[in-house]
């Protein structure tokens, strides 16, 4: 392999620096009711209106009365904490920070591209990690979603970078192959940090950590 030039780390969101899982938010919740459980997957984490809330055509309070009929009233409060506070409180991906704050200290430029709603710039800055990347892209504010090829170049644009010099972690492998089919170094993040260091450093990312 040739020598690579990665100066730039690009994090996705969920799953990789904080924590989405609606299962997990269903039991903090105390959904325990296996229809009840199947409902909220479906017709709220699945539904069409959260994929229009990360395209930026609708938002919460928007969704919210489409959302809403399909459920019996007495499960009404849950999901509309769930629609509306599922990030709080707040659960970062394990050694996920320590990372990014040794990758920062060894001079890479870290930055966040992830598909969310327009929330997400009210919640994030309530991650401590947060305060360690300089920049972002959210879907809902390009009406563009990954993997669409559009967002990874709307990226490199936006903060002037070339493809080459980006790795790309996500935790979609469908997302981490439109970044590589436009030209960026790409890892799939399965919840291990140990195991993605490995892989970081196959790429000579400096990690700061001899493993």
């Amino acid at each position: 392999m040739s020598e690579l030039n990665i100066r730039n780390i690009v994090f996705d969101m969920g799953n990789v620096l904080i924590r989405f899982d609606p299962t997990y938010f269903l039991d903090r919740e105390g959904v325990h009711d296996p229809g009840d459980r199947k409902s909220i997957l479906n017709e709220l984490f699945l539904s069409t209106e959260w994929a229009q809330m990360d395209l930026g055509i609708l938002t919460e309070e928007t969704a919210e009365p489409l959302i809403l009929p399909r459920f019996p009233e007495r499960l009404h409060g849950t999901v509309k904490r769930l629609l509306y506070s599922w990030a709080e409180p707040g659960d970062a991906m394990p050694g996920m920070e320590d990372l990014a704050k040794r990758l920062k200290e060894a001079g890479y430029r870290l930055l966040l591209l992830s598909n969310a709603s327009v929330a997400q710039h009210t919640y994030w800055p309530r991650f401590s990690v947060s305060r360690l990347l300089e920049g972002k892209l959210i879907s809902c504010d390009v009406r563009v979603v990954k993997p669409n090829p559009q967002i990874y170049q709307l990226f490199t644009d936006k903060f002037l970078l070339k493809p080459e010099e980006c790795l790309f972690i996500d935790d979609a492998p469908a997302n981490v192959a439109a970044a590589i089919g436009c030209g960026w170094q790409g890892i799939v993040f399965h919840g291990d940090v140990k195991e993605l260091e490995v892989k970081m450093q196959k790429l000579g990312i400096r990690t700061g950590n001899a493993l």
